[in-house]
């Protein structure tokens, strides 16, 4: 079931909302594992150009099964990388920015020597 927050996500243009903390190494390992395949990486990119859409407009751009498609939005929303907004019979996602700005920040944290990330 969606919640209100999450239905105003996808009503909206997507911004981060509130402070996003650098992600714990588990937790920046299943944002990475769950963008790390070109189709939701593709489909990523999709949802930052149209700001929201829903599943048939994925298919139609990805050119992949409805199935497929439906797997891959499952992988990026459990994740928290994306928002799914039941609308009748079809489902519109958006980006969901605090996901994106975790990961994000997980991944420049990588690159910082531990001091820094920690003060």
């Amino acid at each position: 079931m969606t919640n209100q927050a999450e239905t105003d996500s996808c009503v909206t243009p997507p911004t981060a909302t509130g402070t996003v903390a650098i992600p714990d190494d588990d937790t920046l390992a299943a944002l990475a594992k769950a963008s790390a395949h070109p189709a939701r990486i593709r489909i990523l990119r999709f949802l930052a150009e149209q700001q929201a859409c829903i599943t048939g407009d994925i298919v139609t751009e990805l050119d992949l099964a409805q199935s497929t498609v439906s797997e891959h939005l499952r992988i990026l929303r459990e994740a928290g990388l994306i928002h799914g907004e039941i609308e009748g019979p079809r489902t519109r996602y958006c980006l969901n920015p605090n996901g994106l700005t975790e990961l994000a920040l997980g991944i420049d944290a990588i690159t910082r020597p531990r001091s820094r990330v920690r003060g």
